[in-house]
């Protein structure tokens, strides 16, 4: 009898370790904390990572297609318009940046100094244009080359068009000077018949 009760706990004690063994089989294993953090750190970063990206698609689709570069077109006289064409880029140039007319500004100086770039008046009226050289400083020049004659007769006809309003009355100023015709309040006969002169040259131009 002492034998068998001895086997009889034996086996019980086997049975047991067996029934503790399948059951810590059955017992997920617990994963270290560690762990555990370093999985959720490397979904979290994967996700940013994907919303980024899409961020930037996105930012890059609506994203306005940038304009294509234009092309600009340097001002031209026409090839009708009875300019030298040493000064023809001058006048194109001085018509484009001040709004007076290619026409009016060549008939001008066909009027002062019929295209001399080197006519030079009693009172001192150089150039092109005829400016004196304090009325050239006045408009921002200072220089007796043609094309800075031209732009500097262009600027000051274009203040006196803006200054009286009227054609004749800016045409009479621009050869008796301001002062006079606004004292005068009128275009005197002489300036008028200059001023007549300009305009009709303007008119069959094709500038």
């Amino acid at each position: 009898m002492p034998v068998a009760s001895g086997l009889s706990e034996i086996d019980l004690r086997f049975r047991r370790s067996r029934r503790l063994a399948a059951a810590r089989h059955r017992r997920p294993r617990r994963r270290h904390p560690l762990a555990w953090r370093s999985l959720r750190a490397a979904v979290l970063a994967f996700a940013v990572l994907a919303i980024a990206a899409e961020a930037t698609r996105l930012e890059g689709s609506n994203a306005s297609p940038r304009p294509a570069a234009r092309h600009v077109t340097a001002p031209a006289l026409s090839p009708a318009c009875p300019v030298p064409a040493a000064f023809r880029a001058a006048f194109a140039k001085a018509s484009a940046q001040t709004g007076v007319p290619a026409s009016l500004l060549v008939s001008t100086a066909y009027e002062e100094s019929r295209m001399d770039p080197a006519a030079l008046s009693g009172a001192g009226a150089r150039g092109l244009l005829q400016l004196m050289p304090a009325t050239a400083r006045e408009v921002g020049l200072d220089t007796d080359a043609p094309a800075a004659n031209v732009l500097a007769g262009a600027r000051y006809l274009r203040g006196l068009l803006d200054r009286f309003g009227d054609v004749d009355l800016a045409l009479a100023a621009y050869n008796a000077g301001p002062t006079a015709i606004a004292r005068a309040g009128h275009a005197p006969l002489a300036q008028l018949r200059y001023a007549k002169n300009v305009e009709a040259r303007a008119a069959v131009l094709s500038c």
